[in-house]
């Protein structure tokens, strides 16, 4: 028996010098885990640019450039957000019950408006011929990513519908106003409670939401990035830069709220204002660098 195990073990020893396989070797009892390093990223990778509080303004500045530029494609545009505008006023003043539904249909129409805005900015700064027809063609090659990223942005508004509908059926004292009177029910001081968590509600989503599109739709235009990945660098963006950001976001919500004054008229100007400008806010923050040359675009 003794013999037999000796000659097996002879033979696989010699089996294993004639493949080229090394002995078995039993490992020690207390070796340490090798440590696992992740490989070097693979293609561009974004760099956040430093901001001061003077940016937004200069990208308002290049966005108004862009709209004397080809002011027929600004003001097609703007039109378009007007005629938004003055439909959802009109649903939520005769069938407010339809309100969500076309504030829906809004923010799904509302993104590819503006990468149309963001191709033409686009073009201009590349030296290429700037057409309507190019503008309102962009969306081509990205619908898969702009549709999750509309997908993403219908969730948290449904999310911000039922957080409202919440904080009405709890805080709100006076009982459900009718159209005609829902501003001065809102503002009634009994219901000073409501406005105020109804206020903090909102910003939180209303900060979500502009965190998750500051810097997304540009940059897959830009780069034909997934939603995904364009929405988790828009949030990195925002926590880069926070302060800055908040004060885009509020110019931004003044310029909206002034222009909504005259009947909405203003939003012909504003509209493509905004549009171009967030352009350069994404060229002005991310810089893209080869991974293999390490060259900046």
């Amino acid at each position: 028996m003794s013999h037999t195990l000796t000659s097996t073990q002879t033979d696989t020893a010699a089996s294993g010098q004639a493949t080229g396989a090394a002995p078995y070797e039993a490992s020690p009892a207390h070796a340490e885990p090798v440590p696992y390093f992740p490989p070097p990223p693979v293609g561009p990778r974004a760099v956040f640019r430093p901001l001061g509080f003077s940016s937004p303004l200069q990208w308002l500045t290049r966005g108004w450039a862009d709209f004397r530029a080809h002011p027929g494609i600004g003001l097609f545009y703007g039109l378009c957000f007007w005629a938004m505008a003055v439909v959802l006023a009109g649903v939520f003043q005769t069938k407010p019950e339809y309100t969500m539904s076309i504030a829906s249909g809004c923010l799904l129409v509302g993104p590819f408006l503006a990468l149309g805005l963001y191709e033409v900015s686009r073009r201009r700064e590349r030296g290429e011929p700037v057409r309507l027809m190019d503008s309102l063609l962009a969306w081509r090659g990205h619908v898969k990513s702009m549709g999750m990223l509309v997908l993403v942005f219908m969730v948290l508004e449904l999310l911000w519908g039922r957080a409202s509908l919440v904080v009405f059926a709890v805080f709100f004292n006076t009982g459900l106003p009718s159209t005609a009177g829902v501003i001065e029910a809102v503002f009634n001081p009994e219901n000073l409670e409501f406005v105020l968590v109804y206020l903090a509600v909102g910003s939180v989503f209303a900060l979500l939401v502009f965190a998750t599109s500051v810097v997304s739709i540009p940059m897959i235009l830009d780069r034909d990035t997934d939603a995904i990945t364009a929405a988790i660098q828009s949030i990195r963006v925002f926590y880069e830069h926070p302060g800055v950001l908040l004060f885009w976001g509020a110019l931004i919500a003044v310029l909206v709220f002034v222009s909504l004054l005259p009947l909405g008229a203003g939003l012909v100007l504003t509209g493509p204002l905004l549009g171009h400008a967030t352009w350069h806010a994404y060229r002005d923050v991310i810089e893209w660098q080869e991974a293999e040359e390490g060259a900046a675009r």
